[in-house]
């Protein structure tokens, strides 16, 4: 078992952000007789994972029930992990996607009606794009769905 402050040492993370991850159901404590918070070492897995899916964009929420997909029973297994992973692949695999073509034609027409750039004259002429729907129609077109 580690104290709150092993914890934060440990994974780099603030007691404070620990506290909030605890109070969002992301990780549990134990307390002991004096009411101090105590922590599981697989703990530290679970902080590692919320720090590399928060750096990607997972949202808190869509991480807490991943999460809670574990067993809080018992440390998880490879396989539980694999289970977790596995639920995260697909919209992974979509952020990428989306942010390459993001990357790749941020510089060019997106469909989004400003006309700005030169080149929107020729791919979207007055705004040809609207009558799919609202914001940037050629980014959003590829994936089926409009914000």
């Amino acid at each position: 078992m580690m104290s709150v402050g092993e914890l934060s040492r440990r994974s780099g993370i603030a007691v404070s952000a620990l506290h909030f991850y605890e109070t969002q159901g992301l990780i549990t404590s134990e307390r002991t007789a004096g009411n101090q918070r105590r922590y599981k070492r697989d703990t530290l897995r679970r902080l590692a994972v919320i720090q590399v899916a928060q750096q990607v964009g997972v949202p808190l929420r869509a991480i807490g029930d991943a999460l809670s997909t574990l067993p809080s029973s018992r440390t998880p297994t490879r396989s539980d992990w694999k289970k977790l992973s596995t639920r995260w692949h697909a919209d992974l695999t979509e952020r990428i996607t989306q942010l390459t073509r993001l990357r790749d034609t941020l510089d060019g027409c997106i469909g989004c009606g400003c006309l700005s750039i030169d080149r929107c004259r020729l791919y979207n002429p007055h705004d040809a794009d609207a009558a799919e729907g609202p914001g940037p129609r050629r980014l959003l077109a590829a994936e089926g769905a409009a914000s």
